[in-house]
């Protein structure tokens, strides 16, 4: 709970008994190293703040090799397949801990009551929403704008620590190359 307190204090001062009140509907989930926990076509419940490991948003597809990663979330970052959770209706994508994984979750009605009662559930729910837009706009631009190489190179300045927990291919899939391009951009780099 200290790791999200901190968090959240970076951006604004939480009065006690909101801060005592959201953390009464948070809900610690261990999930076990590469378990899908939200499927294709189930509905989001939850918006989760990782309290450690490494998660991957993705498409997937009857062959494996071809499945689509789209997103990665990391430590003291929040996860959600959030246009699933917002619209209450099934999600197009999966979540799964490519680590072991640790969530503070908190359901959608519980945030819902938290948004009635507090001034924090408006605040994460906006602080949630912001994020993943960022990530989404960023990844867009990037894609239309970069290089696969230039893609990779970035992707690893900006998170050097991708090499030792996200297997190649979710890198290949997430900078949009196959592997085989992916293995000729890192022998050129």
């Amino acid at each position: 709970m200290e790791q999200i307190k901190a968090y959240l204090d970076q951006v604004a001062t939480i009065s006690q008994a909101d801060w005592e009140f959201f953390i009464s509907k948070l809900q610690r989930r261990e999930i076990p190293k590469k378990s899908v926990f939200l499927q294709i076509n189930e509905i989001e419940n939850h918006i989760s703040f990782i309290e450690s490991g490494v998660v991957r948003l993705f498409i997937p597809k009857e062959n494996p090799e071809k499945e689509i990663t789209f997103g990665f979330s990391f430590k003291d970052q929040f996860i959600s397949a959030y246009d699933s959770f917002l619209t209450q209706k099934p999600s197009l994508y999966q979540l799964q801990s490519l680590t072991k994984t640790t969530l503070l979750s908190i359901t959608y009605r519980d945030l819902q009551e938290v948004y009635k009662t507090t001034q924090i559930g408006n605040l994460i729910g906006r602080l949630t929403a912001e994020r993943l837009f960022l990530i989404k706009s960023k990844r867009e631009q990037n894609l239309l704008n970069l290089t696969a190489e230039e893609r990779y190179k970035r992707l690893f300045k900006e998170r050097p620590e991708l090499l030792k927990v996200i297997p190649l291919k979710y890198i290949s899939s997430y900078i949009g190359v196959t592997a085989q391009a992916l293995s000729r951009i890192r022998k050129r780099v």
